[in-house]
């Protein structure tokens, strides 16, 4: 007969006071914020400033703008990183930590450093002057975001890849007389789709709530209008905080949702 640790049940209560504590470091001041966005009226709790924000002409543009970058930052990134990291692992594995320590980068250099950078190689005394119009400053600023992204998104990337078996799958693919394009269009990506899906809506995030780039490039986005409306009213930034925080976690529930329906169907498949 087995006899169980004596230590087991303080382990799981640790656990748990850990689990508890965690939680409430992290949702009180989430609560705090809320009730206090509730407050704008005197009379008692209301959700007036969210309706102020959310008719704001300015919150409309400014998250219409940043969903935009948004969306082409995902697409100029997974179209970069995707196949990079796809060749990486399939004929170049040596070079994987140089490429992890590149995409790694971002994180060490401040985004005020980049987009400087940018500014110096791009502005407009350069070689190729894209911020003397609004439609190459944007592209600049989808470029700064793919940068910004480069971590989350390569790494997501390149663990959906560590997860099947790519020689196999581009081999089979050739056999059949498939290109390099339908093998990345037709075979790796929906193998990989919920590795793509993380990426992405990682990115979203990200460049949802970006300051640094945008302010430095003079444009519209979500990040500095934030900025603006905590520097010049009270209850309002508290509501833009809450609604940017459900915002981010709603992107993370689609990707748990995303996760749950391609492990549902994958395991359909294996039963049949």
């Amino acid at each position: 007969m087995k006899h169980q640790p004596a230590h087991k049940p303080s382990s799981r209560l640790s656990a748990w006071i850990a689990v508890v504590a965690g939680g409430l470091y992290f949702l009180l001041p989430l609560l705090a914020t809320f009730e206090f966005s509730l407050k704008m009226l005197r009379e008692g709790y209301s959700l007036e400033a969210y309706k102020l924000v959310l008719q704001d002409p300015g919150f409309q543009q400014s998250f219409a703008y940043s969903a935009l970058m948004a969306l082409f930052t995902i697409v100029t990134g997974i179209l970069l990183v995707a196949p990079t990291a796809f060749w990486i692992q399939l004929r170049l594995p040596r070079l994987r930590p140089l490429v992890e320590f590149i995409t790694l980068l971002p994180l060490v250099i401040p985004a005020i450093v980049i987009v400087f950078g940018y500014l110096r190689l791009f502005g407009s005394d350069a070689w190729l002057p894209l911020t003397g119009s609004e439609r190459g400053t944007d592209l600049l600023l989808v470029c700064s975001y793919v940068t910004l992204a480069l971590p989350y998104l390569y790494r997501s990337i390149d663990a959906g890849l560590s997860a099947i078996d790519v020689r196999s799958l581009a081999e089979a693919a050739q056999s059949l007389g498939g290109g390099w394009r339908v093998i990345l269009l037709r075979v790796i990506f929906p193998n990989i789709q919920s590795a793509l899906l993380s990426g992405a809506f990682l990115t979203f995030a990200i460049v949802i709530g970006e300051f640094t780039m945008a302010s430095l490039l003079a444009r519209p986005a979500f990040g500095p209008y934030l900025q603006l409306i905590g520097a010049n009213r009270a209850y309002e930034p508290a509501a833009l905080a809450i609604i940017a925080f459900l915002i981010t976690w709603a992107a993370m529930g689609l990707l748990q949702v995303a996760g749950r329906h391609r492990r549902a169907l994958r395991d359909a498949a294996a039963s049949e």
